[in-house]
């Protein structure tokens, strides 16, 4: 047997401490600690601080097949993103929601498995469902004609969406309001003397670009201006799909003088379509976006946006989702979490006068 390299002291010791020992040095019973350990809700907070100060200082690591096997439970939670890979990993939104769930889910001492199934088949996800594997789910961006909701409706694991699912009522979820972040934006660009204002709206099948339509038609209706079929093309917030909407904008005549793109890698392709049209931005159209990524800011000129808080996002469907399973309960709970939303203004829809 060839040696590649040795085991550090300190990883030594920590393979060889044992619940027991993580007991002795918290003061308390090997079962507390076992309690703590598996995120039990009924410890006192000053013992459950004790046994995890024990854990910190001796870098004790538990046997999490062990476990699983003794408790029935997994510890694991999914991550489900009905999206194509190049989507996610094309899009900052994912990553940084996938930061924020991660990030409470390692306090609680919880795995995650992303799964991104895209097919309408039901294999992809029954094999989710069983008995031990999950303890429950985070759904994000959810397509309300997907059979991932089907699926979702009969499992009894617990779920928690990002975004509302309007044929779910039952299912908890954590959202921003849309509709208002829209309107805010469409009123931003309204009081800066844009009339003939397009939008490239989000997929029509998912709400949260339903809702994001709807605050744009809410704002001109407000401003007695009406919503224009010829101004509204469908996007997917995909870069490419913001790039290909602006191309047919371009062939109106005239123009519009601003667009609302749903999203900021939407707004991203607009722009470049609008650079190869030879126009520029906000000199002969204003740009605006939604969901202040960071990449945003760094565009030339700046994005105004609506920022919504993506890594909260995360963070709180995942404490909603561990909270529930600390119960050990699987009756139907119907929380539901609205963030705020907030108009950031730059340079990309200034009017020149």
């Amino acid at each position: 047997m060839r040696v590649v390299g040795s085991v550090p002291s300190q990883w030594r010791q920590a393979m060889n401490i044992t619940l027991d020992d993580i007991a002795r040095r918290a003061g308390v019973s090997r079962a507390t600690a076992s309690r703590v350990i598996n995120n039990h809700p009924h410890v006192n907070p000053a013992v459950r601080e004790r046994v995890w100060q024990a854990i910190r200082e001796t870098n004790y690591q538990p046997n999490l097949p062990a476990r699983s096997l003794a408790s029935r439970r997994s510890q694991v939670i999914g991550i489900i993103i009905p999206q194509p890979i190049h989507t996610l990993f094309a899009d900052p939104y994912f990553p940084l929601l996938i930061e924020g769930i991660a990030h409470v889910c390692n306090e609680r001492q919880f795995s995650i498995m992303l799964d991104l199934a895209t097919t309408t088949d039901s294999d992809p996800y029954r094999h989710l469902g069983r008995r031990g594997f999950l303890e429950g789910a985070i759904v994000a961006s959810a397509v309300e004609d997907q059979f991932l909701l089907q699926w979702l409706a009969q499992e009894t694991i617990p779920v928690v969406s990002v975004g509302r699912i309007t044929s779910l009522q039952a299912i908890p979820y954590v959202d921003v309001n849309n509709r208002y972040g829209a309107r805010m934006l469409v009123e931003h660009l309204l009081s800066q003397g844009y009339r003939r204002i397009a939008t490239i709206t989000g997929p029509m099948n998912i709400v949260a670009g339903r809702d994001r339509f709807a605050g744009y038609s809410d704002a001109l209706h407000a401003a007695g201006l009406p919503v224009l079929p010829e101004l509204v093309v469908e996007g997917n917030f995909s870069e490419q799909s913001g790039f290909t909407a602006m191309q047919t904008l371009l062939r109106l005549v005239p123009i519009p003088d601003a667009v609302f793109a749903a999203s900021d890698m939407m707004a991203l392709g607009a722009l470049k379509a609008l650079r190869a049209a030879g126009l520029s931005v906000p000199g002969d159209i204003g740009l605006a976006g939604f969901d202040d990524i960071p990449l945003a800011a760094a565009m030339t000129p700046a994005l105004t946006t609506v920022r919504q808080p993506i890594g909260e996002l995360g963070q709180t469907a995942a404490q909603l989702l561990l909270d529930r399973l600390a119960t050990d309960s699987l009756a139907p709970v119907t929380q539901r979490v609205m963030l705020p939303t907030e108009l950031v203004i730059r340079d990309s829809c200034v009017r020149q006068h």
